[in-house]
């Protein structure tokens, strides 16, 4: 590797984290949560996965009814 090579993926780098950190000062990024609500959004799978939790869930509870679908 040489030096030219070295010099230029460090400003790289080093142009790439200005941006980041403006972009962090100017508040346009979100929490992690927040780019991912709606993410699932009239998903199938997601639907069939989060039914087979609550049925799970409600099937170690005593005593309680099971649910109707």
């Amino acid at each position: 590797m040489s030096n030219g090579s070295l010099e230029n993926r460090v400003e790289a780098l080093e142009a790439e984290i200005s941006r980041l950190k403006r972009l962090v000062e100017e508040g346009k990024t979100a929490p992690g949560w927040k780019r991912m609500v709606g993410a699932f959004l009239n998903d199938p799978y997601f639907k069939q996965a989060m039914d087979y939790g609550r049925q799970y869930r409600e099937s170690l509870r005593p005593g309680k009814k099971k649910a109707k679908k």
